[in-house]
């Protein structure tokens, strides 16, 4: 009988690359046994069918997590036209089949017609909840369930490679878009419908794909090279603006005590509301806000953690 793994306390972010035929939660599982990991979650569900970026938290790391769900998203379609599955995947059943009669203009201008603000209504097949049950299950009983429409914005949609019934696409999206429906309503508007036929997701808000590691890549490094690998939690949050602090204000604030604007030289330019990332020299030490004149902790991060500067 195999002995247990020692969970450890271990902080800090992994862009891992997802690989096809995985869940984002078994993906997850993975990584975090690499790392023995006591605490972990992800950023953000890919598909079984689609690869690529999934930024996974560990520890302290995981109260930030939930932020990257609001960030914008890009990924690389595939897409086949003149058929319809009951997924909108490769992996459903095929629902009809029709002639693909479809010039490169007719594409360029579809493609075009999808950009900006557009509405979607989710597909059944969708990780989506309906009474506390995810919508896929009720697919999976042949049942369907009506959906409220959802509003996305596509920033950009650029065609990547075309060859006659398929195509490749790059797609920067707002959260809460579904590729998915998006090949599907490409398809329908060139009359012969379509299905995504592979997916890979390049971009989560500021992190990239480029910088991500395999579950191979991490299983064959010793476990000093592993937690090289981690970036501080401060990396999902490049997006805001940063603050610095002096010694004296990162105390109180850490303390809880009431930090006036002024007691620091970013404070003047700080509106009200406004999320932003809070320094100590390199430490970061979390978010906070603008609130009637002084510092409103957001979230902080302990400092116990151990930050990489």
């Amino acid at each position: 009988m195999q002995p247990r793994s020692r969970w450890k306390a271990v902080h800090g972010v992994l862009l891992l690359d997802k690989p096809i035929g995985l869940s984002s939660n078994d993906a997850l599982q993975k990584a975090r046994r690499l790392f023995q990991a006591a605490r972990a979650g992800h950023t953000g569900t890919l598909d079984p069918l689609a690869s690529g970026l999934l930024p996974v938290c560990f520890g302290d790391a995981t109260r930030f997590a939930g932020l990257m769900l609001d960030a914008d998203k890009e990924y690389l379609a595939q897409v086949r036209l003149g058929v319809r599955t009951s997924t909108g995947d490769a992996e459903g059943e095929i629902l009809d089949t029709r002639p693909v009669d479809v010039s490169l203009e007719r594409l360029l201008s579809a493609l075009a017609a999808h950009r900006g603000d557009i509405d979607q209504i989710p597909p059944m097949h969708s990780a989506l909840k309906h009474q506390g049950k995810a919508l896929y299950e009720y697919a999976r009983a042949g049942e369907t369930i009506e959906r409220a429409v959802r509003h996305v914005r596509i920033h950009d949609i650029e065609l990547l490679d075309c060859a006659m019934p398929a195509f490749s696409m790059r797609v920067r999206c707002s959260k809460g878009t579904y590729i998915r429906t998006l090949a599907e309503d490409i398809g329908e508007m060139l009359d012969c419908g379509a299905h995504l036929s592979g997916l890979r997701r390049t971009l989560t808000g500021p992190l990239s794909l480029d910088t991500a590691h395999t579950l191979e890549t991490l299983a064959a490094l010793d476990e000093a090279q592993r937690m090289d690998r981690l970036l501080p939690p401060d990396c999902l949050l490049q997006d805001l603006p940063a603050c610095q602090l002096d010694g004296e204000s990162a105390r109180r604030l850490i303390q809880g005590q009431i930090v006036p604007l002024e007691a620091f030289a970013d404070g003047g330019s700080m509106a009200e509301g406004q999320v932003t990332r809070a320094y100590d020299g390199k430490v970061f030490l979390g978010l906070v806000s603008a609130c009637s004149g002084r510092l409103q902790v957001k979230r902080l991060l302990p400092q116990e953690s151990g930050q990489k500067a």
